[in-house]
């Protein structure tokens, strides 16, 4: 059940990232042609107002498809209509005609080239495969060439377009954590909310060992009475000396230990978290916002030490993030909504990395061409994008070899 509602909420991160893209694409003028989340072949799939919605049956992912994304070139023509020429050599003259057009940049002509085309096309007897590739190859050549593709749109609509999928990832993180505290992540209560059973695996939690249970109040460590916004510096200043908690259970005091912090991630701990008091709206926002920075710092400077080969073990594939979010959900909803809005930053995050095929690349492009007053040729963008590719590749595989590690 926790791994089902995991891969649900990593479907939500994903639906709301290309809901994005989708909807500031709409507001813009560039109506998109397809909305899927995650890859075909499509389990379902419906065709509304142009517009065809489906779920894939590769859930590592999704997509939006705005028309005409670059400049048509020959190579489009020859690489769709190709096999049907091959099996109909009379089709070459009017594909010739196409190309042609497209070399010299004859878009006026190049939709009449294609009329001409698809008559030609209509009688000839292709096999499936050919005729189905030429029929694509004419939807993507009138797309490219209609007045809404992105190529031909202003910077700032191509901007606004690529942008809105990460923003929509960072607003979502956003509203997940004020909830969070509106609830409650806010003020620090001195009463337990859970006891985690391990801080290691296979090495029982200091607070499991002792005893300590949920609803507990801690009222004093090794004797000196705390405050609830004292309990976790005095318990990670204590540097893995013993120490002794007084509790509050059933209107009694009832002391634990003595018992030893161990350090995970740096910081001292006994392995239980306390209830929080949920904060004002207002006040909730603001902290989100403070999280939500703190957060973005770290990622970012996890994927910094990547370069220097430091944050390698900091990977995941999409079977580690699956499983830390089934983890979480075994702990309770609290902890399962931080994993998620943690997530949904990440996801946005690793999109802005200036890589083709990432919406940082797309971006990068957007601004260059709008710097430069023309466009960039389609042989830098796919010499740019294998890169990219293969950068997000590597990170995969790093990622899935740290996930099958943990997992044995």
């Amino acid at each position: 059940m926790s791994f089902a509602i995991a891969i649900l909420g990593l479907a939500l991160l994903i639906f709301v990232h290309e809901a994005g893209h989708f909807f500031a694409s709409l507001a813009v003028g560039l109506r998109p042609r397809k909305f899927y989340v995650g890859f075909p072949p499509p389990l379902v799939r419906t065709t509304r107002r142009g517009i065809e919605y489906g779920v894939g049956m590769i859930p590592l992912g999704g997509f939006v498809s705005i028309p005409g994304m670059h400049r048509p070139i020959p190579h489009d023509a020859e690489r769709r209509f190709s096999r049907a020429v091959a099996e109909v050599p009379t089709l070459a003259g009017p594909v010739d005609r196409v190309k042609r057009s497209l070399e010299v940049g004859d878009f006026a002509g190049t939709s009449h080239e294609l009329d001409d085309l698809e008559h030609a096309l209509g009688g000839r007897p292709l096999s499936p495969g050919a005729r189905a590739s030429a029929e694509k190859g004419l939807t993507e050549l009138r797309d490219a060439l209609g007045s809404d593709a992105y190529w031909k749109a202003p910077t700032w609509k191509r901007l606004v377009a690529i942008v809105a999928g990460p923003a929509a990832n960072i607003a979502l993180t956003i509203v997940v954590f004020t909830f969070l505290f509106m609830t409650v992540a806010g003020n620090a209560t001195s009463t337990v909310a859970a006891v985690s059973p391990e801080l290691a695996a296979g090495v029982e939690s200091p607070a499991q060992a002792i005893g300590l249970r949920s609803g507990d109040r801690i009222v004093a460590i090794n004797g000196t009475r705390v405050a609830a916004d004292e309990i976790a510096d005095t318990i990670a200043g204590s540097e893995g000396q013993e120490l002794l908690l007084t509790v509050l259970r059933k209107g009694q005091e009832v002391e634990l230990g003595p018992v030893a912090a161990q350090l995970v991630d740096q910081r001292y701990r006994l392995g239980f978290g306390l209830e929080g008091e949920g904060l004002g709206f207002f006040a909730s926002v603001a902290r989100a916002f403070e999280v939500t920075g703190i957060v973005a710092k770290e990622i970012v400077k996890s994927l910094g030490r990547l370069v220097t080969g430091d944050g390698r073990d900091d990977v995941s594939s999409p079977i580690g993030i699956t499983q830390a979010s089934s983890d979480a959900v075994q702990q309770g909803a609290e902890s399962y909504l931080w994993v998620l809005g943690i997530i949904s930053l990440s996801l946005a995050l690793l999109n802005l990395l200036p890589l083709l095929p990432l919406d940082g690349g797309h971006i990068l492009f957007a601004l260059v061409e709008g710097a430069r007053g023309r466009f960039v040729r389609r042989e830098i963008y796919e010499r740019v994008s294998m890169v990219g590719l293969a950068v997000v590749l590597l990170l995969f595989f790093v990622g899935l070899s740290n996930d099958i590690g943990r997992l044995s």
